[in-house]
C-alpha cells in the first residue's frame, strides 16, 4: 500500500507573506491542522494550528484583543513557519509514512513529487484507516493469536491447516514478544473454531485468544 493510494490528493496551501490572520481562518473553516507553505511551486515550509495558537491570545497578554487582532493582521507565516518540513514521496509506502510520523512524533507529513511540488498530505487519521483495510476488519473476521517460535517454514506448517479445513485466510501478521516469541495474529472465515484449534494444536501450534470482529 503506497503514499499515494491514502494521501489527501491536492490540499490547500499558503505562501510565505500569507497573514497568520488568514491561515487561521483557512484552518478553522476547513478544520485543518496543517497547511504546508508553497513558493515558486515548491515545499519551503509548514505551519501547524500548534504554530497559530502560540501567537494567538492568551490570559497572560497585555494586549488588548484590538491590538492584538491588529498585529496578527500584519504577521506573515514567514515569522513562524517551520521550515525544517518532514516529508515524502508518492511512491514510498504507507509503513514508510508511520515511522517517519513516528520517529518525528508528528500527526502528518506534506507529500511531494520529484520536483518537490506540494501533491498530497497523509495524517495519522490515513495511516489509521490504512490498518483496518489491510487487517480487513471492517468485513468482520474471526481473528485467532498463536504464539510461536520463528523458525523457517512457520507460515508453509500453519497454513496448510487452513488449506486442509477449506478455510480462506483473509490477513496474517506477527509481532516480536518481549520474551522472544512471535505473536501471530490470523483474521478468516472460521466456521468451527474448536475444530481449526484441534488441528493447529496438533501442529504445535496452540490458540491463545479467539475473538470475532464485527464490523
Amino acid at each position: 500500500m503506497f503514499v499515494e493510494s491514502r494521501m489527501t490528493a491536492n490540499p490547500i496551501t499558503i505562501s510565505s507573506t500569507t497573514t497568520i490572520a488568514d491561515a487561521s481562518e483557512i484552518m478553522r473553516n476547513n478544520k485543518f491542522r496543517r497547511l504546508p507553505v508553497v513558493e515558486s511551486g515548491k515545499l519551503v515550509g509548514i505551519v501547524t494550528d500548534r504554530d497559530l495558537r502560540a501567537v494567538s491570545a492568551s490570559p497572560a497578554t497585555a494586549l488588548s484583543i484590538f491590538e492584538l487582532n491588529y498585529l496578527l493582521a500584519k504577521m506573515k507565516i514567514k515569522d513562524i513557519m517551520q521550515k525544517e518540513v518532514v516529508s515524502i514521496t508518492t511512491g514510498a509506502t504507507v509503513e514508510e509514512a508511520a515511522i517517519l510520523m513516528y520517529n518525528h512524533r508528528i500527526g502528518g507529513l506534506v507529500v511531494v513529487d520529484e520536483q518537490e511540488a506540494v501533491v498530497g498530505i497523509i495524517t495519522e487519521t490515513d495511516i489509521f484507516k490504512s490498518f483496518v483495510d489491510i487487517m480487513g476488519l471492517v468485513d468482520g473476521k474471526t481473528r485467532i493469536t498463536l504464539d510461536v517460535t520463528d523458525k523457517i517454514g512457520l507460515l508453509h506448517e500453519i497454513s496448510e491447516v487452513f488449506l486442509a479445513m477449506n478455510i480462506n485466510i483473509t490477513s496474517m501478521v506477527s509481532y516480536a514478544l518481549p520474551d522472544g516469541k512471535i505473536e501471530m495474529i490470523i483474521r478468516a472465515d472460521i466456521i468451527d473454531t474448536e475444530e481449526l484449534e484441534r488441528a493447529l494444536a496438533a501442529k504445535g501450534y496452540p490458540i491463545s485468544h479467539v475473538v470475532h470482529i464485527k464490523s
